[in-house]
């Protein structure tokens, strides 16, 4: 992992690069302080403040020493990318900003130096580190730690399925564990089948090393308010019996993103200490195909007694995750989140970068809101229509996992959730993405965090107050 606390240091006054920020707005003052021959570069450049994320490195007059101009959206309120083209693409050393503070473009500044290289033969060469220098030095540890949490979404998502089986979840919940002190609890086999048995259903196509399980971590002080957080472990979804084609299943190793998410908040959780009984569940499975897999029109038990009929093997995700969610609920937990990669329907209504976020309570919905504004970590709520609960009638069983319309999914995968958390008890779902399709700054191509800081935002402003 990179040590992103050493990205960003304290201001002591030395020696750095400075690094002049400029919005449309405010470009024409900087330039008319410009001396002739740094003008006559910015024009050159066509350099105007109104380019994105451009940039321009101009001398100082003084020797070889240098400085920076950079074009970002609003200079009163930075955002936590602003900074992050410039730590990719600057030489190694030091820098500052000419005037202000980072605040929280520290964190793009740490991630945009962030990058998963066990994958290749010949890693892109090490360029040094770019240091900024910042007088909060105190907002340093808290930038670091998410980072951290964010790099762990992405390292675990980005890594290709034959490394990243549910043998390998229990790891890194193993490895976290053992971080902070807190305590691992596997269930699988027999013991799964009889207390998950959605979850094993699932799971039961799968090669023997790649066993379905439910992995829990437990963290806290007796006597602190429960909190139970859970991740959808689907490592990788070929969409079982209802196979999916060759274009949707190439991304699903990216199917357990939900449990990536779900790890790193924990992470954070711990790290920051919050004042919970944290309860930690991901239940981790494979989706495959085999003379074991479970069948359209299988009823399966379930935790909590419902009986569910499978309309489609392809909407594994809810079966594991109401397993996970009946178990959390008996805590009686003052919160439940869950994070999963749950359905296309999502993506369909909202695109790659907004998490639909459905929650049973309309201040929990608010604060998470609040929460996404403040750290600029964007969600958008979706509703828990109960009209469309009719959609998830079975003329078989209490209710199907699926559908037969095409219309609402995100929302019916919602319902069928709700269907599995105690009438009463506060729940928020992250149907989330959990992949980048394109690069932006600090925010390479491939797996990420969306929801995360939102959600530990949030969850900061409730345990700590």
């Amino acid at each position: 992992m990179t040590d992103f606390s050493q990205l960003v240091q304290p201001d002591r006054g030395g020696p750095a690069h400075a690094i002049h920020l400029v919005d449309k707005d405010s470009f024409d003052g900087w330039a008319k302080q410009q001396s002739p021959s740094r003008r006559a570069l910015v024009d050159a450049a066509r350099f105007d403040g109104k380019k994105g994320f451009e940039f321009l490195i101009l001398p100082t007059g003084q020797g070889d020493e240098w400085e920076v101009v950079s074009a970002v959206a609003n200079v009163a309120d930075l955002s936590p990318w602003c900074l992050a083209r410039l730590a990719e693409a600057l030489p190694q050393g030091r820098y500052r900003l000419a005037e202000g503070d980072p605040g929280p473009a520290m964190l793009g500044w740490m991630l945009g130096q962030h990058r998963l290289n066990d994958y290749r033969s010949s890693p892109d060469p090490e360029r040094g580190a770019r240091i900024l220098l910042t007088q909060q030095a105190s907002s340093i540890e808290q930038a670091a730690r998410l980072a951290e949490a964010t790099a762990m979404v992405r390292d675990l998502v980005d890594r290709p399925a034959a490394d990243m089986g549910p043998a390998d979840l229990e790891a890194a919940a193993r490895a976290l564990a053992k971080e902070f002190g807190a305590k691992v609890a596997v269930t699988s086999g027999e013991a799964l089948s009889q207390g998950y048995p959605m979850i094993a259903a699932v799971g039961k196509g799968a090669e023997a090393e790649r066993a379905p399980r439910l992995i829990e971590l437990r963290w806290g002080r007796d006597g602190a308010p429960r909190l139970a957080i859970v991740g959808k472990g689907v490592c990788f979804d070929s969409g079982g019996l209802d196979i999916k084609p060759a274009s949707g299943m190439r991304l699903m190793k990216k199917d357990m993103g939900g449990a990536a998410h779900a790890l790193a908040l924990a992470r954070l959780v711990m790290a920051e200490k919050l004042p919970v009984r944290l309860h930690l569940l991901i239940p981790a499975v494979e989706n495959s195909v085999s003379a074991a897999s479970y069948r359209p029109g299988d009823v399966l038990a379930s935790r909590k007694g419902l009986k569910v009929e499978i309309h489609n093997t392809d909407a594994e995700g809810r079966l594991v995750l109401g397993d996970a969610l009946a178990k959390a609920g008996e805590d009686q937990p003052e919160l439940i989140i869950d994070f999963a990669t749950l359905t296309g329907a999502a993506r369909v209504a909202l695109g790659p970068d907004l998490p639909a976020t459905f929650a049973n309570d309309d201040g929990l919905a608010a604060s998470i809101e609040a929460a996404a504004r403040r750290v600029t970590d964007p969600v958008w709520r979706m509703p828990l229509w109960d009209g469309y609960d009719e959609m998830l009638k079975s003329d078989l069983a209490d209710l199907s996992n699926a559908a037969d319309s095409p219309m609402a999914g995100a929302v019916t995968a919602a319902l069928f959730l709700r269907r599995f958390v105690p009438e009463g008890t506060p729940w928020a779902h992250f149907d989330t993405f959990a992949w980048r399709p394109s690069a932006k700054p600090g925010r390479p191509k491939g797996g990420d965090a969306m929801g995360l800081r939102a959600a530990f935002a949030m969850l900061e402003a409730r345990f700590s107050a």
